[in-house]
């Protein structure tokens, strides 16, 4: 992608380089993106702005303002766009990709850019402690490298279950789960790298294409079925991005690999859990993508003897995002000087106005970031976050 000099050039660039990028044009400019936006309020340029002031060759006053970096990528601005423009992968992430270029990035994605680029994870830790949350564990965990033998499951891991010590916790969970159902699965530890979702949709288009090349080179090296994600983030691009560069690998998150083994685990899950259990449905299983994985994460938690689902005012299609997306993860402190809120903190407050105790994840940005919504709210007495595999885990007898 090159650096465009005015309103018409980013236009046919985005037209052009974007699937479905020509229909930018068929805007009608009825506002329901902008009203839909998380964040729209505080943005100086909501998507509707953006392609009016592109239609008015107004290039510079949109790239001057820092406020795209407000922008989650949690698709619900593209999921209510009746004229279906691209919005989320194409007009948002194109113009940070024009800011990328500028060098006005926010300190907090820079790093994680950074990061990324030099070790290969969105945290800056050694390639080399990538499969630490494995040492004096109970589980047997495969390291493919090591065994050198053909598995069923390759499971990608991800950065923030490898590294942060909320989510190994989920982690752990996971691989309990294999093992109790007799599963073949084998991870990458240090060959793993980040899956780039988070700069495609940040606009950091080279660096994506960086870490997709060296994840395929490495998937190649070893002979499995399928590949299974922890991240929603990760199964999206592995499904939709990775093969427009030419990398196809068959893929499920975890939840879709649960659920297709829900008879099998029904009859291992003998521990109650005697709680009503919200679910918070995340962006990259719902809206951003094209299978909609909204029913099967509660047919499984509906399957946990004594869980009761209850259901929070926006939940589905109108999922509010947990704000980890699309850079968010590395931008709290930029959006709380901008807007003052956090969306993970409405979520916790949806969730306790629906009577639940636990709230139910499936993407490992969301353990840390409503953990933290708990405090802030000050709701630690009501409510506790708890993903789904760790509630699959405790129910498991023995």
């Amino acid at each position: 992608m090159i650096q465009v000099e005015s309103a018409d050039q980013f236009l046919k660039q985005v037209s052009g380089s974007v699937a479905e990028g020509e229909r930018i044009r068929l805007c009608i400019q009825c506002g329901s993106c902008s009203g839909v936006c998380p964040f729209g309020l505080w943005m100086e340029f909501p998507p509707q702005a953006i392609i009016a002031s592109l239609r008015a060759g107004e290039l510079k006053p949109l790239l001057d303002t820092d406020s795209i970096w407000l922008c989650v990528s949690c698709y619900a601005c593209t999921n209510v766009c009746p004229a279906k423009i691209p919005l989320t992968p194409g007009l948002l992430s194109s113009v940070k990709a024009e800011k990328l270029m500028k060098s006005s990035v926010p300190t907090e994605l820079q790093d994680a850019l950074v990061n990324a680029r030099k070790y290969g994870n969105t945290v800056g830790e050694s390639p080399r402690k990538r499969a630490d949350w494995t040492a004096d564990f109970t589980v047997e965990v495969p390291i493919l490298a090591k065994t050198k033998k053909p598995v069923d499951v390759l499971w990608y891991v991800g950065d923030y279950p490898s590294y942060h010590a909320r989510v190994q916790q989920v982690t752990r969970a996971t691989a309990k789960i294999f093992k109790a159902l007799g599963v073949s699965f084998g991870i990458l530890g240090p060959e793993e790298q980040s899956d780039g979702d988070v700069f495609h949709l940040a606009g950091e288009r080279g660096l994506f294409e960086l870490l997709a090349s060296k994840n395929a080179k490495t998937f190649e090296k070893y002979e499995f079925k399928e590949i299974v994600t922890t991240d929603p983030h990760a199964y999206n691009t592995f499904k939709h991005e990775y093969p427009k560069l030419g990398y196809h690998f068959p893929v499920r998150h975890y939840a879709q690999f649960l659920h297709a083994h829900l008879n099998r685990l029904r009859s291992l899950m003998k521990n109650k859990l005697e709680a009503r259990v919200a679910y918070h449905d995340p962006c990259g299983l719902g809206r951003a993508n094209d299978n909609h994985i909204y029913q099967e994460p509660r047919e499984i938690i509906e399957a946990i003897p004594g869980a009761e689902l209850v259901e929070m005012g926006h939940n589905r299609t109108t999922s509010i995002c947990c704000g980890g997306g699309g850079g968010g993860m590395w931008l709290d402190g930029f959006a709380w000087e901008k807007a003052g809120t956090r969306t993970s903190e409405w979520r916790i407050l949806e969730a306790v106005a629906a009577g639940a105790q636990i709230l139910a994840v499936a993407c490992p940005y969301e353990t840390p970031r409503f953990d933290d919504a708990v405090k802030s709210t000050n709701h630690a007495k009501d409510i506790v976050v708890k993903d789904i595999a760790e509630l699959v885990a405790d129910a498991l007898q023995g």
